[in-house]
């Protein structure tokens, strides 16, 4: 059994969490869930405390999940994480590497910057901005910049008429000023999940949504199922996913009449979808790739 001290970087009680802090006590005989909204960040013993432990002194931190919901202080608690990087722990992945993907718009970004086909796509403050949107995309979803599993997002279809159309802006940017805003797409009520390891393909999943329901989120009852895509999506999701340099991550796409076009790039990635949908145990094959990857950089020294 390798003598690596691991963490988990997650969600207390939450199944993606457990499930991997399981797999890393099969690996090491060590099991620890690190809550950070616990964490102690002191510059002037360099020290990162959850309860008695040094998060600096760990060998790997892996991070399945930041927080339970997104948001600004999602940023600010993978700061944190960058402190145990400089003192030498390796973290999985990179506290950079996330930064760049949690916030909507700074992955789109990096995304359209490379080219990479996405839905038609406007992101500003402006209100009036918002309502030519509405009305030339047709049918408009509305998302904040943080967020996963369609939370905050908001279906704005301009056959509401005027009115109610201002109103539901009006609504959507109390709470988000900066207004990310895609056209819906027909997508046959199917998306795709397409999962990386190091960078390796593993395989793909779809959502495939509950009857009447316009996401695909198994919040709102969608369903996982194994799917095999054209190698072109997969050429594409390649793509989408090496610009970020990831360890583990899931490319959200969907296949349309224009082609397929890429959602985002997952910051943590879907253990459950590779598993219900692939019959693959992710999380299993990232500890061992975290592992591979300690045992490397040992034996540089």
């Amino acid at each position: 059994m390798p003598n690596f001290k691991i963490a988990v970087i997650g969600v207390p009680g939450k199944w993606s969490t457990e499930t991997l802090a399981d797999e890393v006590a099969q690996a090491t005989g060590f099991r620890l869930i690190v809550d950070m909204n616990q964490v102690v960040l002191d510059l002037a013993s360099g020290s990162l405390r959850y309860k008695e432990f040094d998060l600096c002194q760990f060998d790997a931190l892996m991070v399945k999940k930041i927080s339970s919901r997104y948001s600004g202080n999602s940023m600010d608690r993978l700061e944190l994480l960058r402190v145990a990087e400089n003192a030498g722990v390796k973290v999985f992945s990179s506290a950079t590497s996330i930064l760049r993907l949690l916030n909507r718009a700074s992955c789109t970004v990096s995304l359209a910057n490379a080219g990479i086909p996405m839905p038609p796509t406007r992101i500003t403050e402006d209100f009036a901005e918002a309502l030519i949107a509405v009305e030339e995309f047709g049918s408009a979803v509305f998302k904040p910049l943080y967020s996963t599993k369609a939370r905050g997002m908001s279906l704005i279809n301009k056959k509401k008429g005027f009115h109610r159309i201002k109103q539901e802006i009006s609504t959507f940017q109390l709470e988000n000023p900066m207004m990310y805003i895609q056209k819906q797409l027909a997508l046959g009520g199917r998306d795709l999940g397409l999962v990386f390891l190091a960078g390796e393909y593993l395989g793909t999943y779809a959502r495939v949504s509950k009857e009447g329901v316009w996401n695909t989120t198994i919040n709102s009852g969608g369903h996982y199922e194994s799917y095999q895509p054209d190698p072109e999506v997969i050429a594409l999701a390649s793509k989408a996913q090496s610009l970020f340099n990831m360890d583990f991550t899931t490319v959200d796409m969907a296949e349309t009449e224009q082609g397929p076009v890429v959602f985002e790039v997952s910051a943590f990635g879907g253990f459950k979808g590779a598993k219900e949908g692939i019959g693959i145990n992710a999380a299993q094959l990232y500890v061992q790739h975290v592992i591979n990857e300690l045992k490397k950089n040992k034996s540089h020294f």
